[in-house]
């Protein structure tokens, strides 16, 4: 009898876990997401406060959100000019001068161009290649293509991990150890951040030489 009963709840607790694990995957990039806002807003907030004070004799709340979304929309009115663009230019010649700023800079400005503007991102292509070990596969982005002195074609590829795409691993692959995909950047940036649950129903697959 103890058996059957085991027996019938040995289902419900696999449900039970894989649902859970697929709200852990869900909930906690945005978790992380929602507590990276509010220290920015909150260290923004601890900035301004001395001058809000002063001026207005009393702390006002939700400063830091204000100046926030103010500081990005002035960023983007720049943006929009020729001198504007230029100063961006400068601002970005000097951290890449960086060596550690570079890296995240540069990694990061790629991701969100991928995800918000993937006709100018700075990944090419989706393919997938074995890493960690040979015989498993996971999702690789062409970020461009070099020649080795022997003149041999390889491909830069940037291995992302899931759910943060920000950070991954390099490689410099021949293309004959990787398989092109039907993915378009878009579609391979949600399957990396979903962990897998947004994936399209078919990937197909070819040789990267072909």
């Amino acid at each position: 009898m103890a058996v059957k009963r085991i027996s019938r709840l040995a289902p419900l607790a696999r449900n039970l876990r894989r649902n859970f694990l697929a709200g852990l995957v869900i909930v906690t990039p945005i978790a992380a997401t929602i507590l990276i806002m509010k220290w920015l807003f909150d260290a923004i907030d601890g900035i301004l406060e001395p001058v809000v004070e002063l001026i207005f004799g009393r702390p006002v709340a939700g400063i830091g959100f204000a100046a926030i979304v103010i500081l990005i929309y002035l960023a983007g009115l720049v943006a929009a000019n020729v001198m504007g663009r230029r100063f961006i230019q400068f601002g970005e010649s000097l951290v890449v001068r960086v060596p550690m700023a570079r890296e995240i800079y540069n990694t990061t400005k790629q991701v969100v161009n991928s995800l918000m503007l993937p006709q100018k991102g700075g990944f090419r292509e989706v393919v997938l290649v074995e890493f960690p070990r040979p015989g498993m596969q996971t999702v690789g982005f062409v970020t461009n293509r070099v020649v080795d002195g022997s003149g041999h074609e390889l491909l830069n590829v940037f291995i992302p991990t899931a759910p943060n795409p920000t950070s991954g691993f390099f490689q410099i692959i021949p293309p004959e150890n990787t398989s092109r995909t039907n993915l378009s950047v878009e579609e391979g940036m949600k399957l990396v951040i979903s962990a897998g649950m947004v994936s399209p129903p078919v990937i197909e697959t070819r040789t990267g030489e072909d």
